[in-house]
């Protein structure tokens, strides 16, 4: 009972940041504030899946594989973003501040 009840609340939890990083990429002004948004709440997001996941399964192997999926994530996914938004920045695209009022940056 108590199991199954966390993982729904796990579950739901990563649905909602799921659906919040979303959000975030259609509704942010500038490239590097979606990819902070995407970044975030992807890492949550599978966090809370993979804890739902381990409280549904128990104590067995495939929870210390659940575990390792999760550290993996946890170490790649900051990664690949903090590389992207170096790529961006080496490549001139600029973050969008009160003076640069246009969509999506800009190389100026």
């Amino acid at each position: 009972m108590v199991p199954d009840l966390l993982t729904w609340i796990f579950l739901l939890a990563g649905s909602v940041l799921g659906i919040t990083g979303a959000w975030g990429l259609m509704t942010f002004p500038d490239f590097y504030s979606r990819v902070h948004a995407a970044s975030i709440t992807d890492t949550l997001c599978a966090a809370c899946f993979i804890f739902g996941l381990v409280f549904q399964a128990g104590w067995s192997l495939v929870t210390i594989k659940l575990l390792i999926v999760l550290t993996l994530l946890w170490i790649t996914s900051p990664t690949s973003s903090h590389a992207l938004v170096r790529a961006a920045y080496r490549a001139g695209l600029r973050a969008m501040t009160h003076g640069n009022k246009h969509s999506g940056g800009g190389r100026s």
